[in-house]
């Protein structure tokens, strides 16, 4: 059993993705950075996941400017991010040089801990990251997904966590991502793996379903070490257990965490008058507790994101139908955990089954090429009916998929042009060149007026 307890806080990335859409602005953070920074916390979760598309897409601001600024004001407090292995922090897998540039310059720019998953807990497309994230001497978590179904179970967790020690992580990290772990079944998975691995344990879940606070207690008599909380104005619903909930109920325990409830209390009192700020992008079951995500499985980030594009196509009655379609396109997949890309995928996939009121009439890109292998292997058989109609006569791959990518860096250098003004530009570029291409014309005043207000308000 642990002793003192090790808090991640979650409010400058999980916890706003979760319950406002990612939308939260540099500009919210910087003024509480200094007092975020005197409460001791393990690490704080300043970056990776949806912040970086939507820090470009929605907000026209750098990413990384955002992480270099938030790195000057909290000097003291260890900076994790979350990182989707060989899809860094986009939707497909990226190439070997990609991974690599960018894990180096995240780590240049301030962040010294490295969350790596991979959506199909595929080993393979955790590798380069991982190695790229120890070559930089920081602190990298090898990430075991936790998801329901008839092909995961207690030792497929185990083995998947004894590969990642092997590859020499330093920890490990529990994530589950809809928040559907129990209390019990926490207790036997984590206690297996504490019993088999001798590395912290850091364990990550949401609220969705009402589970997470009791599951972290359990989670505490199995021998976890660092749980992950949101302060309290941005805790629960999807996001994680609040801060405050947790150091209070450990208070003079041994595992007490040691911090204070007075610091917390005050950066709480500001981020409750912030949350205001962003009204129009709450979701209507952010204060709902949702078991049916037992059935749906959709993680807490996808949630808020999911009801703010149907609301965007005035289709948010057919969120219920949406939820309700998605563990059967998962069914057909091979179980894979949802998280992104693969929740997207199968929610993308769901919401044009229902939408057009005819499973599979369309079949989306991302669909048919996760159904060749190019995500990587589903924990499950694809089932046989999908494989014919997605692929006809043709066979998946059996490869890494990055395997069969050229190198980008360059290639993304040459097309960026004059656009880019530094690495992380380039790197920018390579890995969503669309986006942002039109945030550095934005950027340095190249695009006309109106169409700059535009692309601000959007």
């Amino acid at each position: 059993m642990a002793e003192k307890i090790e808090i991640m806080e979650t409010v400058l990335r999980d916890a706003h993705q979760c319950l406002v859409a990612t939308r939260m602005r540099t500009e919210d953070m910087l003024p509480i950075a200094a007092e975020l920074d005197d409460v001791g916390y393990w690490s704080a979760e300043t970056w990776g996941g949806a912040t970086f598309d939507a820090t470009l897409r929605y907000l026209k601001e750098d990413p990384w400017e955002r992480l270099r600024k938030l790195r000057a004001a909290m000097p003291k407090t260890r900076f994790q991010m979350l990182l989707r292995g060989q899809n860094v922090v986009g939707y497909r897998n990226y190439p070997d040089d990609v991974v690599q540039a960018f894990v180096q310059r995240a780590a240049a720019n301030g962040i010294d801990v490295f969350r790596i998953f991979d959506a199909m807990n595929d080993i393979r497309n955790m590798k380069i990251a991982i190695e790229a994230a120890l070559k930089t001497g920081k602190l990298v978590e090898g990430t075991v997904c936790y998801t329901i179904s008839p092909v995961h179970s207690v030792d497929y967790f185990l083995q998947v966590a004894e590969n990642l020690a092997d590859m020499g992580v330093q920890l490990i990290c529990l994530k589950d991502m809809a928040g559907m772990l129990a209390p019990y079944a926490a207790y036997e998975i984590i206690k297996k793996i504490k019993s088999r691995i001798a590395l912290p344990l850091h364990l990550h879940s949401h609220c969705t379903a009402g589970l997470a606070p009791m599951t972290y207690m359990m989670a505490i008599e199995a021998g976890a070490d660092i749980l992950d909380t949101a302060i309290a104005p941005f805790s629960q619903g999807t996001s994680q257990p609040a801060t405050e909930q947790v150091v209070a109920a450990l208070k003079g325990t041994p595992h007490d965490t040691g911090l204070d409830l007075s610091k917390l209390n005050k950066i709480a009192d500001y981020f409750y008058r912030i949350r205001r700020n962003y009204a129009e992008f709450e979701s209507p079951v952010n204060n709902q507790i949702k078991t049916d995500v037992l059935i749906s499985q959709i993680p807490g980030g996808m949630l808020s994101n999911l009801v703010a594009q149907l609301r965007q196509q005035k289709a948010e009655d057919k969120l219920d139908a949406v939820l309700a379609e998605m563990p059967h396109v998962r069914a057909d997949l091979g179980y894979p955990p949802l998280v992104t890309p693969t929740s997207q995928i199968v929610g993308s996939q769901a919401a044009l089954n229902v939408m057009t009121g005819r499973r599979y009439s369309v079949v989306a890109m991302e669909t048919r090429n996760y159904v060749m292998g190019l995500y990587g292997k589903p924990p499950g058989p694809v089932s046989d009916e999908m494989k014919k109609m997605v692929l006809g006569k043709k066979e998946p791959i059996t490869c890494r998929p990055a395997d069969l990518l050229k190198p980008g860096l360059q290639q993304a250098r040459k097309d960026a042009g004059g656009l880019a003004t530094s690495e992380e530009d380039v790197v920018t570029y390579a890995l969503f060149p669309e986006i942002a291409r039109d945030y550095f014309t934005l950027r340095d005043g190249r695009m006309k007026t109106t169409e700059s207000r535009k692309q601000v308000a959007r």
